[in-house]
């Protein structure tokens, strides 16, 4: 909760001026701050999302990295370091678009990423903007 407060600091200080730039630059400095493996994986979720679905915005969100559509967080990316599990997440908010019947998956645990998970996270991705 202290960084997001801390986040929400940030954005009031630099008011209208914030740009996405700013949003960028916050997360990979996150990303940066994670240790081995979370990094790796962080760094290229990161690159999937930007390719796969650049209306997405990055930023930090509760500290961790998010990306989000319309100022709204879409999905984000939860260290294991951080939360001391044995697993990394990625997630959606309830803003992506991934309604499926009347249950479906919010979160994925990531040990690893392979050429079929990165194709599954961009096309969970895409589907969430749309």
């Amino acid at each position: 909760m202290k960084e997001r407060i801390q986040e929400l600091k940030a954005v009031a200080r630099r008011g209208p001026r914030a740009d996405k730039a700013d949003g960028e630059t916050a997360v990979l400095a996150k990303i940066a701050e994670m240790p081995e493996p979370d990094r790796a994986m962080a760094k290229r979720l990161h690159a999937i999302i930007k390719a796969s679905t650049p209306a997405l915005s990055a930023r930090p969100w509760y500290g961790m990295p998010a990306y989000a559509k319309n100022g709204k967080v879409v999905c984000f990316f939860q260290s294991a370091q951080k939360f001391k599990t044995r697993y990394a997440t990625f997630g959606f908010s309830d803003a992506a678009n991934l309604d499926e019947g009347a249950v479906w998956p919010t979160a994925f645990a990531l040990k690893e990423l392979t050429a079929a998970e990165e194709a599954k996270i961009g096309a969970l991705v895409k589907r969430a903007v749309s």
